[in-house]
């Protein structure tokens, strides 16, 4: 299995920008396709951005398309993402997730897919 743990988060104001990372261990990173998820209080876990185990295909949830970038470095076992134009709104905990799937192609956006999860980094968005 792998275990993720997220780094970077913090307070930022609106309209600035933040990269927050991810570094898995354990089980061979580039065997996991990866997402990032956040929630809000008071809200359900909602997909931000998603990555195909080969870095080659993206997917992003309608509220970031445009301002957030992921990527990923299977040499170094780190997951990223850059978020712009930062927006209150984006203020959540981000996690990290990691999905088992043997297509090298796929950018997975089924929540229930990703099995393994980390501890979140918090991500404030002051206006």
């Amino acid at each position: 299995q792998v275990q993720l743990v997220e780094s970077g988060g913090g307070l930022v104001q609106a309209g600035g920008s933040l990269r927050i990372s991810c570094a898995a261990s354990g089980r061979t990173f580039s065997s996991y396709a990866m997402g990032w998820f956040r929630q809000a209080p008071g809200k359900e876990r909602e997909i931000v951005a998603t990555i195909s185990r080969s870095g080659g295909t993206t997917y992003y949830g309608d509220s970031v398309k445009g301002r957030f970038t992921i990527s990923r470095d299977n040499a170094k076992n780190l997951m990223y993402l850059e978020m712009n134009s930062l927006d209150p709104e984006d203020t959540a905990v981000y996690y990290c997730a990691a999905a088992e799937t043997h297509s090298t192609r796929v950018a997975l956006t089924f929540r229930g897919l990703y099995n393994y999860w980390g501890q979140g980094t918090q991500v404030t968005v002051s206006s």
